[in-house]
């Protein structure tokens, strides 16, 4: 008999995926810009000048033997003691090579994570919206997932909610900052508030509750005054998932690392930990191409003034027209609130349009619904018209 847990998985495509699958149907049926595809996170950017450079470079000089084979499990010594040394240097901490471990993105990351710390029946938290895949994810590990509700005028923490939901079963808290898919960033405040909580629940229950930071989208925020605080400088149990799938723009190349803070009581054991379940679940040797491509190109990131002209002009069309919507700080992601309570006929009546949006309800907020504008400038001019008759169909504006 097989597993029917994964059959399931299987046969129910994430919402996401399966807008996505829609949208290139519907090209070839009435032509490509015909369709407004604002489904997916897919960079829409290529990768910097650099990126193919340092490529070029490696596979012009390095032995192919030794390029194309297996490193450490954890990944090649030498690239994660340059990714310490980078983090030290921007972030004032003192990771060593021994901290991290590198992986096929942040998915991975994440899956190792929780795999190594939770027990059956322990609990994760994470604020809505989050990223639909936390729920597989931490399932998946034996654990409960627990959403709670982000304050709805801002999305910022809910701390009353958070403190709420924590119980003696509480192993980790995930966060997502920039925020997929309201593209909103934690402030300082709301981070020491939060590493303050958790370690008064830590104490309270004589358990460790640890603070995983899902980070693909670090790097793309759009106003100077914009910062994306490092958990690491304010709770010593913190863990960070890390992704070059956005900032390099390779989300096809798969590469990313686990970074656990050696200021963690219980460091060598979570280490130990982390190593045992990427060995489990086969998530061993990162490739090792791109492996030595990061470590070249760690500090490098792509042209992100595109994602910031194309959520001012996005953002500036959907006021004007009459939607409710919270300007994103960083990521490449609207939450727009639907005009109808429920936001699947609202995406249904937007296909009427041609424009493909998802409905907020698997990111954990029913309600709203989010536009990816990691897409050409010209499609969104071109969606506008469409936009304007969505909005004119609810009387907007």
């Amino acid at each position: 008999m097989l597993n029917e847990k994964n059959v399931q998985l299987g046969k129910v495509r994430s919402s996401i995926r399966e807008l996505f699958e829609y949208g290139k149907k519907r090209k070839t049926e009435i032509g490509e810009d015909n369709v407004f595809d604002f489904s997916i996170g897919n960079p829409s950017v290529p990768a910097p000048e650099k990126v193919k450079d340092a490529l070029i470079e490696i596979l012009n000089t390095y032995d192919p033997v030794l390029l194309h084979g297996y490193t450490s499990a954890q990944g090649d010594y030498s690239v994660r003691k340059t990714l310490a040394d980078y983090i030290n240097s921007r972030f004032g901490t003192g990771l060593n090579a021994d901290c991290l471990y590198l992986t096929c993105g942040a998915a991975a990351s994440l899956t190792i994570v929780l795999n190594a710390i939770l027990n059956e029946g322990d609990e994760i938290i994470t604020p809505a919206p989050f990223f639909p895949e936390y729920r597989v994810f931490t399932q998946n590990a034996g654990g409960k997932f627990i959403s709670v509700k982000c304050k709805e005028q801002s999305f910022a923490l809910d701390f009353n909610a958070i403190e709420s939901a924590i119980t003696p079963h509480t192993k980790g808290v995930i966060i997502n900052s920039p925020n997929n898919p309201s593209g909103v960033v934690y402030s300082e405040n709301d981070i020491k508030t939060l590493a303050a909580l958790l370690e008064k629940y830590s104490l309270k229950y004589g358990n460790p509750i640890y603070l995983i930071a899902d980070e693909p989208y670090r790097e793309l925020v759009y106003d100077k005054d914009t910062k994306v605080p490092f958990v690491m400088n304010y709770y010593p149990r913190s863990i960070v998932c890390y992704s070059y799938s956005k900032s390099l723009s390779l989300p096809g190349e798969r590469i990313g690392y686990i970074a656990v803070n050696n200021q963690i009581s219980e460091f060598s054991d979570l280490y130990a930990g982390i190593c045992g379940a990427g060995r489990s679940l086969g998530f061993v040797c990162a490739p090792n191409l791109f492996q030595q491509l990061i470590k070249k190109v760690y500090s490098v990131t792509s042209d992100i003034s595109v994602y910031k002209r194309n959520r001012d002009r996005l953002y500036g069309a959907l006021i004007d027209y009459g939607f409710s919507v919270i300007k994103p700080d960083g990521a490449f992601y609207m939450f727009v609130k639907s005009p109808e309570p429920n936001a699947k006929e609202f995406c249904d009546r937007a296909k009427k349009h041609e424009l493909l949006i998802v409905a907020g309800d698997d990111f954990g907020c029913e309600g709203y619904a989010r536009m990816s504008y990691c897409v050409a400038p010209e499609m969104i001019e071109r969606a506008l018209p469409a936009l304007k008759k969505l909005a004119e169909s609810y009387n907007l504006g």
